[in-house]
């Protein structure tokens, strides 16, 4: 499993039954908070879908999860976002981390 948090984006690749077929159905969007320890461990995705926010948990360590991939990292001060469920269009934007390049000598 990836290292990700809170703020950053991941898409999730979800094992789904339907009836004797079994396929792989992808979510993706921002990690909104991550709750329990060990085991039990779980982390909530936000999208939006056709203009209709769509929040999904997902225990960490489940069986019908098939990977999980961090797309982007994200800039944020807190560890639950749920503040951006009241936020519409660019203003439930998260800015995306910027990691510091190491200075060249010489």
């Amino acid at each position: 499993l990836p290292e990700f948090r809170a703020g950053d984006t991941v898409k999730v690749n979800v094992k789904v039954v339907e009836g004797t077929r079994s396929r792989i159905q992808a979510f993706q969007g921002v990690v909104i908070a991550r709750q329990g320890g060990g085991v039990r461990e779980t982390f909530t995705v936000r999208k939006v879908s056709f203009g209709v926010g769509v929040e999904r948990t997902f225990p960490l360590h489940a069986p019908t999860i098939d990977s999980i991939e961090v797309i982007t990292r994200g800039d944020v001060r807190r560890a639950k976002l749920y503040y951006l469920r009241n936020l519409r269009g660019k203003k439930a934007k998260i800015k995306e981390k910027r990691d510091a390049l190491p200075v060249k000598k010489g």
